[in-house]
């Protein structure tokens, strides 16, 4: 069936939901699993002011990356629970969506797994632009989880 599963998270609470599934799921079909965590780029700020925003540009990339490495290190230790062997994967970029998709492709990945929406502003009321766009770009099914 599904040899390599590409699982997606943001850290929120429905995104460590769907982690978790995704795991379980790789562990039952004894096939490989990678996270993905995405950080969506500041186009704007890059270019709006130049120069002056240079440090609040860092600081915020610091502060993603820390987050991202947090939520990385969360999914390690519960796929270390689980008995799962997981590759992790960080990527920052304008479209998360697209980047989740290059990646499965890139890894050969035949399954996505995902949330029905994490916490990406006022977006996740709906059923999560991210996702969304996600089943409508990916070639390979995707596992939406509620």
């Amino acid at each position: 069936m599904f040899k390599h599963i590409l699982i997606s998270t943001d850290g929120s609470e429905l995104a460590t939901k769907g982690v978790q599934r995704g795991l379980e799921l790789a562990k039952a079909l004894d096939a490989k699993a990678t996270i993905i965590t995405v950080t969506a780029l500041w186009g704007p700020l890059h270019s709006a002011r130049g120069a002056r925003l240079e440090s609040t540009i860092a600081a915020l990339k610091k502060e993603a990356d820390d987050e991202a490495g947090r939520v990385l290190e969360e999914v390690k230790y519960m796929a270390q629970n689980l008995g799962v062997s997981i590759e992790t994967v960080y990527k920052t970029d304008m479209s998360p969506a697209e980047a989740i998709v290059r990646t499965a492709e890139n890894k050969n990945c035949d399954l996505i797994v995902m949330s029905s929406h994490g916490h990406r502003g006022l977006r996740r009321a709906l059923l999560g632009s991210q996702t969304s766009e996600v089943v409508n770009l990916a070639e390979m099914p995707v596992l939406v989880i509620r």
